[in-house]
């Protein structure tokens, strides 16, 4: 499990949440795109959390250039820009509003993602 977010905050809460749970390996974090294209290339992640919204080459255009290499679930608060991830390539996407609020449901997407199954959609707003 890679996770890519420019904001330190957001990346410690996931880091929090997503590595108390046995069963998820956390093999990085990254802070943006092209650190975490080489984390990929290397690392080889099941999963990899992508914020949609990141300086330089957002995540949209990291999902990209990464489908195919690794399971995404998008981070967002923008629910077109949610949308059009699942038309890019991804299984998901969690609102980051969410992240503690409702962390079960981020760790069942996670697990969703590894066995390559979509995640039921729901509104980033």
């Amino acid at each position: 499990m890679l996770i890519v977010d420019d904001s330190v905050t957001i990346r410690a809460m996931l880091e929090e949440v997503l590595g108390r749970e046995p069963d998820i390996t956390l093999v990085g974090s990254a802070a943006d795109a092209a650190t975490a294209i080489r984390m990929i290339d290397v690392l080889h992640p099941q999963v990899t959390t992508l914020d949609i919204a990141m300086p330089g080459i957002d995540g949209l255009a990291l999902l990209d250039a990464i489908h195919d290499r690794t399971h995404a679930i998008m981070l967002t608060s923008h629910g077109e820009a949610a949308a059009n991830s699942i038309d890019r390539g991804a299984l998901g996407f969690f609102p980051k509003s969410e992240i503690l609020r409702d962390s079960k449901r981020l760790v069942k997407m996670v697990h969703r993602a590894a066995e390559g199954k979509a995640t039921k959609l729901r509104n980033a707003a």
